[in-house]
């Protein structure tokens, strides 16, 4: 294992475990998103499981879903329990989105039967959208999917994070390559089951512009592959390496300018679902500007992840863009680069 891998695993570790219950989802909710070009309702369940196999190994470099992950064993029946609970507040809505802080193929966070109750109990939605490590997108896996549920309403979400191996490896700690993402890409693709694939917005390590590169570059190669792109910008979570650079002054969470000159450069690009799920933003564990024009710019994420339109990006200058664009002009002189773009591979 190496050496961040060991560090890793060492905040991994520190994770408390008694804020959940194995009987009872993290939490639930309904927000807005879009679906087959219309904004719709979907309904949000993150259920509780012994969280991620790779956050057990090492874990990666920013994520903090582990917290919401239980020390003792969840069983089949404590999920049936968990989807029951949900149930009561789901009122039909055509878009479902199942979590589980790791991956919804893998059978030892979701043992089959759990997974079964789980489709079955949303069957009669449009959609049914998850994730999982693309280690575990196999044949066989989606044969099961096959048996349980129509392949055209089912989606896999994959955190692919960077198209890059190096930036993923020695910046995120994921655990897998590119090739291994496109392998599971293919599969969905031959089931007719849709990809939606997460890029990670300013892994540690990189400089604000190294960042927004990084995603565009990102867009591009993956761009034949999956039906929707998330930018996930880095949320500073708890018992996380970000966390404990950031405490040092030795990490900042993206500007909100980077997120909207990616997903501008990036329409461009990509002809599919592009959008960007923002966590904490406007605070300084979230991607954030100056703290004025915050508000405005989240509104403009939200609104371009729901409607496509590039236009709600046009009327929202702020004295702080300027400041972003000299961070992102002097920040390379200052720090060094950590990746040669000039030799920049997909």
């Amino acid at each position: 294992m190496s050496q961040l891998q060991d560090l890793c695993k060492t905040f991994s570790a520190s994770r408390p475990h008694d804020r959940v219950t194995p009987s009872r989802p993290v939490r639930w909710w309904t927000e807005k998103d879009r679906l087959d070009g219309t904004v719709v309702d979907a309904f949000v369940v993150i259920f509780v499981t012994e969280g991620c196999s790779w956050a057990h190994h090492s874990g990666c470099t920013m994520c903090g879903y582990g917290n919401d992950s239980a020390a003792t064993p969840v069983t089949t029946a404590d999920l049936e329990q968990q989807v029951s609970t949900a149930l009561r507040d789901y009122h039909g809505e055509p878009l479902v989105k199942i979590f589980n802080s790791g991956s919804f193929l893998d059978d030892r966070e979701l043992p089959p039967k759990a997974r079964e109750t789980m489709l079955s109990s949303f069957s009669k939605a449009s959609k049914i959208t998850v994730e999982s490590r693309p280690e575990y997108v196999t044949a066989e896996a989606l044969e099961q999917i096959h048996a349980l549920t129509d392949p055209r309403v089912f989606e896999v979400g994959i955190g692919l994070e960077t198209s890059n191996d190096t930036v993923r490896e020695h910046a995120i700690n994921k655990g897998f390559t590119f090739a291994q993402y496109k392998t599971a890409a293919h599969l969905l693709r031959k089931q007719r089951m849709s990809v939606k694939t997460y890029l990670l917005t300013k892994p540690p390590f990189l400089t604000e512009q190294e960042a927004g590169e990084d995603n565009v570059q990102s867009i591009r190669a993956i761009a034949p592959l999956t039906d929707i792109i998330s930018l996930n910008p880095v949320t500073v979570q708890r018992h996380t390496l970000v966390e404990f650079l950031w405490r040092r002054d030795q990490y900042r969470p993206p500007w909100l300018w980077t997120l909207v000159d990616v997903l501008q450069r990036g329409r461009q690009l990509f002809p599919g679902h592009l959008k960007c799920d923002t966590v904490a933003g406007g605070s300084q564990r979230g991607p954030h500007n100056c703290g004025t024009c915050d508000t405005k710019i989240l509104d403009a994420l939200n609104a371009f992840s729901l409607h496509q339109d590039p236009s709600v990006f046009n009327d929202l200058a702020c004295p702080c863009h300027d400041l972003w664009q000299d961070q992102c002009a002097y920040e390379q002189l200052t720090f060094g680069s950590v990746v040669d773009w000039s030799r920049w591979k997909a």
